[in-house]
């Protein structure tokens, strides 16, 4: 069935090399969430998976009904606006350390025994 090519990348095999490498995945370790681009919407969507932090959501979402109003409207929204910046901070420090981690990680000499 399948096989697999393995090209030394020397001298005038390089382009054949290139061109073969592409088809396949590389050995690169990546254990972060998210990237630059998803981190505030993938983190939004992580955090009103909790409870809390959707009731707190039902209550600014209530409190701007007129009248159901019980405290000014920014007033309710504060707590949920601390917690979700809390949170997103704490996720996003531990995310770079992870980055960080597997740059160094990627980046460690290796040894390659051959024949």
């Amino acid at each position: 069935g399948k096989h697999r090519i393995v090209i030394p990348c020397l001298g005038h095999f390089k382009e054949e090399y290139e061109k073969v490498s592409k088809l396949y995945m590389d050995n690169k370790i990546r254990t972060t969430r998210y990237t630059l681009f998803s981190f505030l919407p993938r983190n939004l969507f992580e955090q009103f998976h909790r409870v809390a932090n959707l009731y707190f959501l039902f209550l600014v979402v209530l409190n701007w009904v007129p009248l159901v109003e019980a405290f000014q409207k920014e007033i309710t929204m504060l707590p949920l606006l601390g917690v979700l910046t809390i949170i997103a901070v704490k996720d996003g420090l531990e995310d770079y350390s992870r980055y960080k981690m597997d740059k160094q990680i990627n980046n460690l000499v290796t040894k390659v025994y051959s024949r």
